[in-house]
C-alpha cells in the first residue's frame, strides 16, 4: 500500500471511529438528546460499533490501524518503522476531524447543556475571565467527557496503570488474532474481533479512566475542545492529557514485547 492510501485511510477511518464514538458519548451525556442518561453499555458498545465500521472502511486502503498504540505494536513486532508517522499523522489528524464532526452533529444539545443554568450556574455570578480562569484552575469543563478521556479517581501512577493494562489487552489481542495475512494491520474478522475486545475492555477496565487505550482518540479531539468555540465549555485538563498518550504507548510496547518472545 502507498503513503498515501495509508494517509488517507487512516484520517477516513480515524475520523468514523472518533465521530461514531464521540457521539455515542454525546448522545447519553448531553441536554436534548434522546439518548440521554442511557448509560455505560450504551457508551460501551457504541464504541465497540465504532471500531467495527471505522475498521472496515479503512482496512482496504490502510489496514485499519486507527490507533498509534496499534501502530507501535505491530512497528516493534515487525521491525518496520517505515510508515510509523504517515500513520500516526493520518490518525491524528481524523481524529480531530471526526470531534469536530461530532460538535457538528450535536451542535444544538451542547448550546442547550452549556447554557443550562443548573450545569454551568447562573449568569452574572462571575466575569467571564473570572470563569475562564476557574474553569483552567479546575481541569475538565462540563463537556470534556465528550471529547476525551478522565479519571474517576485522579492519581496519576494508577491512571497510568490501568491505560498501560486495557491497550495491552487490546495490542496482544490484535497481534494474535486481528492482523490479516500480509500483517500490516486488521483483516475483516480480525475487525469483529478487535471490536468485541474493545467492548471488553470498555466493560471490564473502563471504569476508572474511561479507557482511551488510544492516543490519537484521546489528544485529537482534547485540542479540538480546546479550540472550538463553546460557551462556558471549562478547561481542556491539559496536567491529564499525558496519561491517555503515554500510557497507550507503554502498553503497546509491553503487548509486542510479550508477542515476540511468546507467540513470534
Amino acid at each position: 500500500m502507498s503513503s498515501s492510501d495509508i494517509f488517507i485511510g487512516e484520517t477516513i477511518g480515524t475520523a468514523i471511529l472518533i465521530l461514531l464514538g464521540g457521539g455515542v458519548v454525546a448522545a447519553v451525556v448531553l441536554k436534548a438528546s434522546k439518548a440521554r442518561n442511557a448509560g455505560w453499555l450504551a457508551i460501551t458498545f457504541g464504541w465497540g460499533f465504532a471500531v467495527l465500521t471505522a475498521v472496515y472502511i479503512s482496512a482496504p486502503l490502510s489496514g485499519a490501524h486507527l490507533n498509534p498504540a496499534v501502530t507501535l505494536g505491530i512497528a516493534i513486532k515487525d521491525s518496520d518503522w517505515s510508515n510509523v508517522p504517515i500513520y500516526w499523522g493520518g490518525q491524528l489528524l481524523g481524529a480531530m476531524i471526526g470531534a469536530a464532526l461530532v460538535w457538528v452533529a450535536y451542535y444544538g444539545q451542547f448550546h442547550a447543556h452549556l447554557t443550562d443554568k443548573e450545569i454551568v450556574g447562573g449568569p452574572g455570578a462571575q466575569s467571564s475571565q473570572a470563569k475562564a480562569v476557574e474553569a483552567q484552575e479546575q481541569g475538565a469543563g462540563p463537556v470534556l467527557g465528550v471529547f476525551s478521556t478522565g479519571p474517576e479517581i485522579r492519581n496519576a501512577a494508577m491512571n497510568l496503570a490501568t491505560e498501560i493494562i486495557g491497550t495491552f489487552v487490546l495490542v496482544i489481542a490484535v497481534l494474535t488474532q486481528g492482523v490479516n495475512d500480509n500483517g500490516n494491520g486488521l483483516g475483516t474478522l480480525g475487525g469483529l474481533m478487535v471490536a468485541l475486545v474493545v467492548v471488553g475492555i470498555g466493560l471490564s477496565l473502563g471504569g476508572p479512566t474511561g479507557y482511551a487505550i488510544n492516543p490519537a482518540r484521546d489528544l485529537g479531539p482534547r485540542i479540538v475542545h480546546a479550540l472550538l468555540p463553546l460557551p462556558n465549555k471549562g478547561g481542556s485538563d491539559w496536567s491529564y492529557a499525558w496519561v491517555p498518550v503515554a500510557g497507550p504507548l507503554i502498553g503497546a510496547a509491553a503487548a509486542a514485547g510479550l508477542y515476540n518472545v511468546a507467540f513470534a
